[in-house]
């Protein structure tokens, strides 16, 4: 992103990039995972819920190396528990 820029793609769409590939992608394509005020981590599937976010693809691949390298337990601040990954999975 230059300076001055904005968070949103050229045709105004937001993007955001996944914590395990680090490509970007649009928003609607990653999955969002929150880490809530209350310090419990789940899924956002609104993608406006309350706390600290990270953005991931659906896919196996990435589902893989964000677990292997502890990338959204870094992102969020949190240990990812083990039913989340369970949904994320599936």
């Amino acid at each position: 992103m230059k300076w001055g820029g904005s968070p949103q793609g050229r045709r105004g769409r937001p993007v955001r990039t996944c914590v395990a590939c680090r490509e970007e992608a649009g928003k609607g394509e990653l999955v969002r995972i929150v880490r809530r005020p209350d310090g419990s981590v789940g899924l956002d599937s609104s993608g406006r819920e309350a706390g600290r976010g990270a953005y991931l693809h659906g896919s196996p691949e990435c589902l893989e190396a964000a677990r292997k390298r502890r990338a959204l337990d870094r992102a969020l601040g949190a240990t990812v528990p083990a039913d989340v990954w369970e949904l994320l999975a599936v």
